[in-house]
């Protein structure tokens, strides 16, 4: 195998609209370079997302990105996803460049700014490709977005800046696939449409031969080859951001139940139980939904005070409050604040009201800083109820947040991390009530670990009298699943045709 002679290997996944499966198709190609034997780094200079991750380093990144990474063989880092947005309502957002905090903007200050950061991505570009034999890069909405064309920095912007040839895929689950790409084509300019060297249709369901006359046709009307048809499929991996398809129904005898919060982020933190056979994971959105879960969880939120205002003015705090006498609770992050007695906001870090009351369900307090937490950390368990004989239990993931909870007499702490960042340390996390059944922790990534997975659900197994099981090594799952995919990819696309348009001749 070897690279062509000057040319730098890269290629761009461009989408027609949001959520048309760019960011797996990206997994895909990052899985199926590395098996060939290639170094390979995922690259998306600007992501929009509330699931974020901390790296080793304890920066801050797209999770998307941590998928890709994993795929590549590669531990996440942050010039993997320069730019993070974490929209803090419809028009403003919390900008992340290189993993810590910029700012706070509106859009239009964010849109004026952009440009500001072209010299920034194009060196941190080049210096991968010193490092990486192939660059995937990841657009993000769609490049015919023509009001955005003057300042884009993740579109045809970052293509034409980095000299990057694009593939266009789209989504036809969803319908009007061959409309979409032809429309996409005709918004593009000239030199951006030379950009585009094939496209890709991803989610097929039905007969490939019916399809066959329309990729004609579509060839025949934009002049760009049709690469592959990847069939619809459904893998245990994280969703592309913003595509997640929130269940809603009970599919497995231990119900576990989610808040769905207007600003819920980080709802990646289930994805581990999804892995458990015998697991359903339901999401919520109103009281009426609740019903009586085995296990309530109310995870993070990129706006903690908005969120528990909608959860009271929605009526589902009283239903909260009411299953708390029988149920167990476990809140994350924002959803652990809202438990609490009261959150304080003297700094207006969230917004203009300086303080209010949570569910009372903690004895706990919360007063949000300007300074935001962000690290990577190992635990154990302090105390937890213990009804299935397990007494020593680690935890691992990484904590996101800007609020410190300060504990009162009928609240206890839960976790005792001794690993910040990879250095040794020993503090204080999460709390638990004193009948045991109502926790909250700042960790997000809580169930990735086995034995606190493990032991959280064989307690429930073990209320409905079902017998306990040993659970499995999510990362292992993972990456296998990863593996299934990248089969379904190669064995649907013309990898020959991708190598060629990357600018690498693979040789066997």
């Amino acid at each position: 195998m070897k690279r062509g002679e000057d040319i730098m290997a890269k290629i761009m996944v461009q989408g027609t609209a949001s959520s048309v499966g760019k960011s797996i198709l990206v997994t895909a190609l990052c899985r199926i370079f590395k098996q060939d034997g290639f170094s390979v780094c995922p690259f998306k200079s600007q992501n929009m997302s509330l699931n974020s991750y901390i790296t080793l380093d304890g920066k801050e990144m797209g999770r998307a990105q941590v998928l890709q990474a994993y795929a590549a063989g590669l531990e996440p880092e942050v010039f993997m996803n320069p730019i993070l947005l974490k929209p803090t309502s419809d028009k403003k957002c919390q900008i992340i460049v290189n993993g810590k905090i910029f700012g706070n903007s509106t859009a239009m200050e964010y849109h004026n700014m952009k440009l500001d950061f072209k010299d920034m991505l194009k060196k941190q570009f080049e210096e991968l490709e010193k490092k990486f034999d192939i660059i995937v890069m990841e657009g993000a909405g769609s490049p015919a977005e023509i009001n955005l064309r003057d300042r884009d920095i993740v579109n045809m912007g970052m293509a034409e800046l980095v000299d990057a040839p694009v593939i266009l895929a789209g989504d036809i689950d969803k319908g009007g696939v061959f409309a979409s790409l032809a429309g996409t084509m005709l918004l593009l300019s000239a030199s951006e449409k030379k950009r585009v060297k094939a496209t890709i249709i991803n989610k097929f369901r039905g007969d490939l031969e019916i399809l066959r006359p329309g990729l004609t046709m579509l060839e025949e009307i934009i002049h760009i080859p049709c690469n592959g048809v990847i069939p619809y499929f459904r893998l245990n991996l994280e969703d592309e951001d913003g595509a997640v398809e929130f269940n809603k129904k009970i599919t497995a005898p231990i119900d576990i139940a989610v808040i769905k919060l207007l600003h819920i982020s980080n709802f990646t933190d289930f994805d581990p139980l999804k892995a458990e056979e015998d697991v359903s994971v339901r999401f919520v959105t109103t009281k009426e939904e609740l019903g009586n879960p085995d296990l309530l969880i109310i995870p993070g939120t990129k706006n903690t005070i908005d969120d528990l205002i909608t959860l009271r003015d929605l009526g589902i705090i009283e239903a909260i409050k009411e299953y708390s006498g029988k149920g167990i609770i476990l809140g994350i992050c924002g959803g652990y604040q809202m438990l609490g007695n009261s959150l304080r906001d003297p700094k207006s870090i969230e917004g203009s009201l300086a303080i209010i009351n949570g569910m009372k369900l903690l004895d706990i307090d919360t007063v949000f800083e300007s300074e935001k937490t962000t690290t990577r950390v190992k635990a154990r368990i302090i105390n937890m109820m213990d009804i299935n004989g397990i007494k020593s239990i680690e935890a691992y993931g990484y904590e996101i947040h800007m609020g410190k909870c300060s504990y009162r007499n009928k609240a206890k702490p839960l976790f005792q991390i001794y690993s910040k960042n990879g250095e040794q340390t020993s503090s204080l996390d999460g709390a638990i009530n004193e009948c045991g059944n109502v926790m909250g922790t700042y960790i997000h990534g809580i169930f990735d670990g086995v034995e606190f997975r493990e032991h959280i659900i064989n307690t429930l197994r073990i209320k409905k009298c079902m017998e306990p099981k040993k659970s499995r090594v999510y990362e292992s799952l993972r990456e296998k699943e990863i593996d299934k995919l990248s089969d379904i990819v190669r064995a649907n696309i013309d990898m020959d045709g991708i190598y060629k348009i990357v600018g690498v001749n693979k040789q066997s």
